[in-house]
């Protein structure tokens, strides 16, 4: 297929899609030619027609893509440190604004841990593009971290949950059932990424990123009014991006629940005053539930956790069915595809003559080019099918894992943060009086002997004394 009609099909919907997202990829070194190459000599027109020219910014040089991954891990350390040892809610602060002024307003969110999924689908599942080494740093490091001090990337490295961070001011607390409900949007969305990604359609997780127009301060209007009702609505709830839609952030759960450390409220024995679940503006902070050992509430827990077990392949059944429809219309996504149908529809010369210049050259070169893009786009319809299809079973699944786990009985102590929840915020750590005991804010009564102090898991010895801190959970 020519290159006018790679050109053409962009310019009837993916456009402006590929042109935000050119800085990405030269940003990553190799993906403008993987995504935006000519793959076709130009044809011989007669006509003085002259193939504009795309001017792209140039390169990041690649010692300055190692700074950025150095960077990376030098900020990962340092917030592991200061929410497992320090325990110091300024320090976290600090960390946040640094993370929002290089990753975010600097380096203008690319290269992001967010949009890195879509990055390793391609290199995993298209053809003619190489992961480069900056894109897999910034995908595998957080969630190498994540593995054994949890969410320390959303703490204080994440630019997208600083931004939200910053202007909470009022935060609401919602109903566990609507919590519940919208915690499965993320994994959704992390599958239509990849599913995108993999068929080389469209980076849509970098295309409907809210924020990326606010740190590049320009934007289809559109995106920017999107990113604005994201930054009024976490003015009252807390981080919503990454709660309710972050793809990265559901690859962070993930990867935390199987954490080695886990981030402690208390420095240690739990007094169960319940501040701390007023302190949290996530609502992760799980109570008590010791009476849910009762043997009537474990059997019912048991019967319904066996009700969802049986009813699981009719699920992701119904998933995998919905997703071989949703990838045949997904299909029509992708520029040649696209273009495949706008030749067939035979369009009148009314319809023609509305088109721009690279859209008829792309008709004409298809009337030329009948042959190779017809089959071509019938082979891309199957492919979108059959991702659509895994992307219906990882939906079903999704769902069935989380009715699963509302039915599931968890037997607490104390009061502790849910660790594929937190986002190591370090708030409630000041809210605790044990906390306050340690740094000294709180005076001990006379006649009352102060507690032994238990260092956090991860510590060596005593932590100093250091600000205050939260645990809550979330992205990107």
């Amino acid at each position: 297929m020519s290159s006018e009609i790679t050109s053409g099909c962009r310019g009837l919907r993916m456009g402006r899609c590929l042109t935000w997202l050119s800085r990405l990829a030269l940003l990553t070194l190799s993906l403008g030619a993987a995504a935006g190459e000519l793959r076709f000599l130009p044809p011989d027109f007669d006509s003085g027609y002259k193939m504009p020219l795309t001017e792209y910014p140039g390169a990041r040089a690649q010692g300055l893509e190692y700074l950025d991954v150095i960077v990376l891990a030098g900020c990962l350390g340092l917030a592991s440190w200061l929410v497992h040892r320090e325990r110091s809610r300024r320090g976290i602060v600090a960390l946040s604004m640094f993370s929002m002024v290089y990753f975010g307003f600097y380096r203008e969110g690319c290269i992001c841990a967010i949009g890195s999924v879509q990055n390793v689908a391609l290199a995993l599942f298209g053809s003619g593009y190489a992961l480069p080494v900056g894109v897999a740093a910034f995908f595998a490091a957080p969630l190498l971290v994540a593995l054994f001090f949890g969410r320390s990337f959303c703490a204080a490295v994440c630019p997208h949950g600083a931004l939200q961070d910053l202007v909470l001011v009022k935060p609401l607390s919602l109903p566990r059932w609507l919590e519940n409900g919208l915690g499965i949007l993320p994994f959704i969305y992390l599958g239509a990424g990849i599913t995108f990604a993999a068929t080389g359609a469209a980076f849509v997780i970098c295309r409907f990123d809210p924020f990326i127009p606010i740190f590049r301060l320009s934007g289809s209007t559109g995106m920017v009014l999107t990113g604005a009702a994201f930054l009024g609505v976490g003015m009252f709830i807390g981080r919503p991006y990454c709660r309710f839609l972050c793809p990265y952030g559901a690859l962070l759960r993930i990867a935390s629940a199987l954490s080695r450390w886990k981030v402690r409220i208390t420095p240690d024995t739990c007094t169960q005053c319940r501040l701390c679940t007023e302190s949290c503006p996530f609502g992760v902070i799980r109570e008590p539930d010791a009476g849910l050992s009762r043997p009537r509430d474990v059997a019912t827990a048991r019967r319904r956790v066996i009700t969802v077990l049986v009813l699981l392949p009719l699920i992701v059944a119904a998933g995998a069915g919905v997703g071989w429809v949703f990838g045949g219309s997904a299909a029509r996504m992708h520029p040649t595809v696209e273009l495949a149908e706008t030749y067939a529809q035979r369009l009148s010369p009314e319809s023609i003559a509305r088109l721009n210049n690279a859209q008829r050259l792309a008709l004409t070169r298809a009337e030329k080019q009948a042959k190779v893009l017809l089959p071509r786009a019938l082979d891309l319809r199957e492919r979108f099918r059959t991702a659509g299809l895994w992307f219906g079973v990882w939906s079903g699944i999704v769902v069935g894992i989380k009715l699963v786990s509302l039915g599931m009985v968890r037997r607490r102590a104390d009061y502790e943060p849910d660790r594929t929840g937190c986002y190591a915020c370090a708030r409630c750590f000041a809210s605790c009086p044990q906390e306050r005991i340690r740094l000294g804010l709180t005076p001990i009564p006379e006649g009352v002997i102060a507690p032994a102090v238990v260092v956090p898991a991860v510590a060596v010895s005593a932590p100093k004394s250091g600000g205050c801190g939260c645990a809550s959970g979330g992205h990107a």
